[in-house]
């Protein structure tokens, strides 16, 4: 019979083994979305206000191509879609039977709609990175867990808590903290990488009978 001390010792030796260290993590994750042109997402989320004590759940579709585009479609709690080509931002509300439309906000890639997970590429650039629990750095999936924190912090960032799959470096969850601790946390269930989403796929033409209302720019 093998003693259990050797036992216990080939354990550890295989997890010290195959564990990633931070920056192996890290470097992954970054290689992965820097050879991303654009991708498609389903997603369920959940946004906290913190202040109301009150959480409202969501799922949706999103599509993100670079530079700077994105579709997303909430089919709950209220079917909204929002699009942004890089330059004009459009708000549309099939209730409201309105879209506004402005120019694309200069913080947009920070914001829980926004088009951060395409900024990945660039992780060790623009955050500060630390495992959140550096004594386990892995959740109960075997998905690594990073704490990230802006060096130029925004209002609607402050903080971002990711989960990476191991085996293909995405990230499946996203916790977005913002400077009043109201957090957006969004689940990926499905993601498809580089699926030559067209072009024409990030304006938006509004339905006839649609109100259009311009908003003033957000940049400052």
């Amino acid at each position: 019979m093998t003693p259990l001390w050797l036992l216990f010792g080939l354990l550890f030796l295989f997890d010290s083994a195959s564990a990633e260290t931070l920056e192996q993590v890290v470097a992954r994750l970054e290689s992965t979305y820097r050879e991303t042109r654009d991708l498609k997402a389903e997603f369920k989320q959940a946004a906290f206000n913190k202040s109301l004590n009150q959480t409202i759940e969501g799922q949706g579709t999103v599509w993100l191509k670079k530079p700077g585009k994105m579709r997303w479609e909430f089919k709950k709690p209220t079917p909204q879609t929002i699009v942004s080509d890089g330059k004009s931002l459009w708000i549309y509300t099939p209730e409201l039977k309105q879209v506004t439309v402005s120019e694309t906000p200069a913080t947009l890639g920070a914001g829980p709609a926004g088009a951060f997970l395409m900024g990945m590429g660039r992780l060790r650039e623009e955050f500060t990175i630390r495992f959140l629990n550096p004594a386990n750095p892995t959740d109960a999936n075997g998905h690594a867990v990073l704490d990230l924190r802006p060096k130029k912090r925004e209002p609607t960032l402050a903080r971002l808590v990711v989960t990476v799959d191991p085996a293909e470096s995405l990230i499946r969850t996203a916790v977005i903290y913002d400077v009043l601790e109201n957090t957006v946390t969004i689940r990926f269930t499905t993601i498809e990488m580089n699926p030559r989403i067209p072009e024409s796929f990030f304006t938006f033409a509004p339905p006839p009978g649609v109100a259009v209302v311009p908003l003033q720019s957000f940049r400052p």
